[in-house]
């Protein structure tokens, strides 16, 4: 019986004690925790009450206007109308409570894993990079990030001609830099 107990005792404690294996690594979770902190700083520079009701409705509304891996959170959390789960309410209740977003991203995590698996693409810096070198993907994925298309363009010269012609629009410092080269 002595012995029982004292394995029950010893179960209670590490139950008890933090586990590190649930923290979030650096960089995890990178699309949450900065989607988050933003939409939190924005809560606060609007002054909207922080009740789950008000902050429910501030997410629907910001998930709206969400684009690339911001509007693919949106979409896992419930906050877009062709989402197929709803756990919305796992991030306004917590944020209701000024819970740190990385907190509520571990939570999340453990929800639904596919949230810490989504990452921001690497920005390009167009000042140096050779456009030639860089896949046909790519240069599309920069025409894309502008708002741009390439109607008519069949090769990779194309998108690379359009990409140097709207440089100046969308990039001026980087057309500047390259100018100078």
């Amino acid at each position: 019986m002595l012995c029982l107990s004292g394995l029950s005792m010893m179960a209670i404690a590490l139950a008890l004690v933090p586990n590190s294996a649930e923290a979030l690594k650096e960089g995890e979770c990178e699309v949450c925790v900065v989607f988050l902190g933003k939409f939190y700083q924005s809560l606060v520079d609007d002054k909207v009450k922080f009740n789950s009701a008000d902050i429910e409705k501030a997410i629907m509304k910001t998930c709206k206007d969400a684009k690339g891996k911001d509007n693919r959170f949106c979409y896992y959390i419930g906050a877009t109308s062709d989402a197929a789960t709803k756990i919305i309410n796992e991030v306004s209740r917590p944020l209701s409570y000024h819970v740190p977003v990385e907190k509520i991203c571990e939570k999340l995590k453990k929800k639904d894993s596919q949230i810490c698996e989504l990452k921001y693409d690497k920005q390009l810096d167009l000042s140096t990079v050779d456009l030639k070198k860089l896949k046909v993907k790519d240069l599309k994925k920069i025409l894309e990030e502008w708002g741009e298309s390439c109607k008519g363009c069949a090769e990779k010269s194309d998108f690379i001609r359009k990409i140097t012609e709207l440089m100046p629009m969308y990039a001026p410092t980087a057309a500047k830099a390259r100018t100078d080269l």
